[in-house]
Order: C-alpha cells, then structure tokens, then sequence
C-alpha cells in the first residue's frame, strides 16, 4: 500500500497571515487529475461507516477540512488505515482500492475532489465483486 500510483498522502500550502489561513488547490499541479467533480460529507452519526466502496477509474483526493475522520484502504491484500485530521493534507486514492470512511469527530466535514462524473457503473459495492474485479487486472 506504499506504491505512490494507489494511495498518497499530499501536503497542501498554506498561505495566511494574522487574519487566518487559506489553501488554494489547482487541478494538474496540487490535485494530481483533472476536477471533475467536488462534494463534502458532514453530519456523520457516531458508529456510522460511509464509502465501502471502489471505483474501477475514478480517481479522488479527501481533505478533512473540519475535524477529523479516519479511511481504510484496501488493496485487495493489505489493508492501512490513514487519520485525515488538518485542512492542509489530502489523500490521494486511485482506482481499484476499497475504501471505507469512519470514525467523525463531531462537525467533521470531509472534501471529494473526483477526477469524473458521477457515474454509478463505476462504483464497486461489494467487496467479493472488488476482490474479482482487482484480480482480473
């Protein structure tokens, strides 16, 4: 789960002053894709696990903008947990890893930049139909 291609944690920089901080993030140069689409989840219950899932192309980067949260990644053979707690790291997930989303802190808000469109056919959500689909590669 160390090659760069699957998983990577990115750090962002962050410009401020006495006035606060600001983050500025451009597709191709801080984001490693094109942006195709951004969404956030927030208001996750305790004991609540979101994502389970893999896509077969889509790539994307998290950011806890608020709070904290923790992701499991899942290649197919090893598995790691990553704890995503400041606004100025990202973590960048390729296709083909399972991933789950779980332990919010209260007011966590947690940021998706995708490289696509939402597209249902390219989600997994099994994990058997994952372990077939990763074998197949």
């Amino acid at each position: 789960m160390t090659d760069n291609k699957t998983i990577k944690l990115l750090d962002f920089k962050i410009h401020g002053d006495n006035r606060g901080g600001l983050i500025a993030l451009e597709e191709n140069k801080d984001i490693p894709f094109n942006i195709k689409r951004i969404y956030y989840i927030f208001d996750t219950k305790n004991n609540v696990i979101r994502g389970k899932h893999a896509h077969k192309s889509l790539e994307q980067v998290l950011i806890c903008v608020h709070g904290e949260c923790k992701i499991l990644l899942d290649n197919g053979t090893k598995r790691k947990t990553v704890t995503l707690d400041k606004p100025d790291k990202g973590l960048y997930i390729s296709n083909a890893i399972w991933r789950e989303m779980f332990d919010f802190t209260n007011g966590a808000v947690l940021l998706v930049l995708a490289s696509k469109l939402y597209d249902e056919s390219d989600y997994i959500r099994q994990y058997d139909e994952f372990l077939k689909f990763i074998h197949k590669k």
